[in-house]
């Protein structure tokens, strides 16, 4: 069975409609035949009770004149009157014999039909079977009055008038089938409208609408499309405000944490380091042995402040609305440059001026760099990580800005970059609530690219500037 998945439902309407009417053309062709099979069997039964009765009035004048030496039986007059191309009419008397026959002469000029549909036409319709009527005298029959017509001569009329019918199908049905995929085309332009509407939603446009239609069923579908876009945009500006809320209690919890941090166990770290001076200065006068021990609690201690300090870093950051989003990204690449050593090595390239953005921005913004670098450093097995930034100026009509971000690094081929952390989701949550666009690809030949895009409100700002490092 032929599958017609993702075929035009133009073509396919248009097909069924040409199945049915070469139906229609069939069943109006057996239509046309019976009737002519009908209509020739009653003119041959006519013609037999013509034959008949004309016999019979011919009998009887021999039995009025008693003159048995008159020509019996006499069709001429019969025949001259009814004689038609392949009707034959003849006199069979009781014992089987022809007395008498006369049949009329076939038409040379005309095609003979296919083999095929002569055979056919014969089978159903029988077109060589006799038409009887007695012939009474003194009322006992004395033959039959025998009429036909040759098969041959009826299968070519039956031809003649089906190709016809035929011809008639070859240009009124490609004409219909023109005819009836125009309409549709026209009935169903509006689903080219609706499959926009429904890439523009894919696409992440929650304002795009459809206009009504004239079709009450396709209207329908626009209402309701229309329905499910406004609720859409709802739900996912309350999602949106949602998530804001979440990402700042989790930025708040995460001061909180650092300050915590930052007082007690640095504190505590930094009263070791200072017992393990006292400790060591004691020890040289009175305890030498225990030099070694006092050294190696000060530097175990400097070791976790240095820890300290990093985790810090990563919880806290610099503040991004006074130092602005590119200098803080360069100080967090100058940051990983020192602690990498150059494995992987990290670099940066902005273009444009980021210090008017909205704070909420800059801080979501260096979240995503800070957790992409993470996760590119750690989990692709990168040797080389770039970031770009750059502020781009938008075709809309109020004449808004966007921020373009891009991470690419030379991990391995489709090992997932961002999985540890915050993660891929968390940057989704953070790009949704900004109302931007992120896109990630970890199947590149040469490693992974992570896009993210998001719309700045138009403002007035210094005139861009270029810088890298």
């Amino acid at each position: 069975m032929r599958n017609w998945s993702g075929s035009d439902l133009k073509l396919r309407l248009t097909l069924r409609v040409a199945a049915v009417s070469m139906l229609c053309f069939a069943a109006i062709s057996g239509y046309f035949l019976i009737e002519a099979d009908r209509s020739v069997r009653a003119r041959i039964a006519a013609v037999a009770d013509v034959a008949a009765r004309t016999l019979e009035l011919q009998q009887s004048k021999i039995q009025w004149l008693n003159n048995p030496r008159s020509d019996f039986p006499d069709l001429d007059s019969v025949a001259a009157s009814v004689m038609a191309p392949g009707l034959c009419l003849a006199f069979r008397s009781n014992t089987g014999e022809i007395s008498q026959r006369f049949c009329g002469g076939t038409q040379t000029d005309t095609a003979a039909p296919p083999q095929a549909f002569a055979a056919l036409y014969r089978r159903l319709f029988d077109p060589g079977r006799e038409t009887v009527r007695p012939v009474i005298a003194r009322g006992q029959a004395i033959g039959e009055a025998v009429v036909w017509v040759d098969p041959a001569v009826l299968t070519t009329e039956a031809w003649h008038d089906a190709g016809r019918l035929m011809a008639v199908l070859m240009i009124a049905l490609p004409l219909l089938c023109a005819l009836v995929y125009a309409a549709l085309s026209r009935a169903l332009r509006p689903t080219r409208l609706i499959r926009d509407g429904l890439e523009r939603i894919a696409a992440g446009d929650l304002a795009a609408r459809l206009p009504p239609f004239d079709l009450a069923e396709l209207s329908a579908i626009g209402d309701v499309f229309n329905h499910l876009a406004e609720r859409l945009a709802t739900a996912l500006a309350d999602r949106n405000a949602l998530t804001q809320k979440l990402i700042v209690v989790q930025d708040e919890e995460r001061r909180h944490l650092a300050r915590e941090l930052h007082d007690e166990f640095g504190q505590s770290l930094a009263a070791i380091r200072a017992l393990a001076a006292s400790a060591r200065l004691t020890a040289v006068q009175d305890c030498p042995s225990l030099l070694a021990e006092c050294d190696g609690i000060a530097r175990t201690a400097t070791d976790m402040m240095e820890t300290l300090r990093g985790a810090l870093f990563r919880l806290r950051p610099p503040d991004v609305d006074e130092l602005g989003l590119a200098a803080s990204l360069e100080g967090l690449i100058a940051g990983w440059n020192g602690r990498s050593r150059g494995q992987p090595r990290f670099e940066i390239a902005t273009s444009g001026s980021f210090e008017r953005i909205p704070a909420s921005i800059g801080a979501n913004l260096y979240r995503i760099v800070q957790e992409a670098l993470t996760n590119a450093a750690k989990h692709a097995g990168a040797t080389r990580v770039m970031l770009r930034l750059e502020m781009r100026e938008t075709a809309s009509a109020g004449g808004g800005r966007e921020i373009v971000l891009a991470i690419d690094d030379d991990g391995r081929p489709g090992d997932p970059q961002v999985k540890s952390g915050m993660g891929l989701l968390g940057m989704r949550e953070r790009v949704a609530a900004l109302g931007g666009r992120l896109s990630f690809d970890a199947g590149q030949p040469n490693g992974s690219s992570l896009r993210v895009s998001v719309p700045v409100a138009a403002s007035r700002e210094a005139a861009p500037v270029e810088r890298a490092a």
